[in-house]
């Protein structure tokens, strides 16, 4: 891996899920150089601040599978309906080992990924620590005694929004999911949070200039096609050893 990429150290609550993240700063990569990178979706992008938080984003999650053991070439990242990432095998590659959910970030010239164990889903958030978040946007964050809080604490309102957004990714819904009914206390760095029944930990933390948070709880971080359908029929079949041998017999006689 390469030096300009470090792995953060979140402060676990207890034992989890094997859970990795990492951070980079943002640079300019040809598409040639990113081997996850979709060129129909980098094409939308306009801006070159745009395309360079993509780029950055996708190669620095190439890195991170690496160093999870998983080769990046053989993998695509999906978008689901909310544009929540997850991973994927390329069509033409029978594979289906399952693979870790991800959660992809960028802020200030930061990139930040996110990987854990298949089964769960996670996000990952980080913002400048020192950035302030205009008091007159505090409603369209929090509401009620969290809002007021806010008010009386206008230093903790970046923590607090990176905080709501690693769970609003966790969820996979991202801003579809109102951040007033996220409610946190004020300030805090470690907790266990529920929401629509699911259940989730939550931890953030300082890491040289940069606030993080990241959000992970049980759950489905990965969005199926038709060809994984077609996968699980043939495993379950080739698992039925009787009625496997006979298609082989029956097939091996019609040649």
């Amino acid at each position: 891996m390469q030096e300009s990429v470090v792995i953060l150290e979140p402060p676990i609550l207890n034992q989890s899920p094997r859970l990795l993240c990492f951070r980079c700063q943002v640079k300019t990569h040809s598409i040639e150089q990113v081997v996850l990178a979709n060129i129909d979706e980098v094409s939308t992008f306009v801006m070159d601040k745009r395309r360079n938080e993509h780029l950055t984003g996708r190669w620095l999650l190439a890195q991170a599978l690496e160093t999870w053991g998983i080769n990046p070439a053989e993998l695509e990242v999906r978008r689901n309906q909310y544009r929540a990432p997850s991973l994927a095998y390329l069509q033409g590659i029978w594979k289906n080992t399952p693979l870790p959910s991800i959660s992809i970030g960028h802020s200030q010239g930061w990139a930040y990924v996110a990987l854990i164990d298949n089964g769960w889903t996670v996000g990952i958030d980080g913002e400048p620590d020192d950035r302030r978040i205009a008091e007159n946007a505090f409603d369209m964050m929090a509401s009620g005694e969290e809002l007021e809080q806010l008010r009386s604490n206008p230093h903790l309102a970046i923590r607090t929004w990176t905080a709501k957004e690693a769970l609003q990714k966790a969820m996979r819904l991202g801003m579809n999911l109102n951040p007033r009914k996220i409610q946190f206390p004020i300030g805090v760095k470690k907790c266990y949070f529920s929401i629509e029944n699911l259940n989730f930990q939550l931890v953030s933390w300082t890491h040289e200039e940069a606030h993080i948070s990241l959000a992970w709880g049980k759950g489905n971080g990965y969005d199926s096609v038709p060809e994984d359908e077609l996968l699980e029929r043939t495993r379950k079949a080739m698992e039925n050893v009787e009625s496997w041998g006979v298609g082989c017999s029956t097939t091996r006689n019609n040649l």
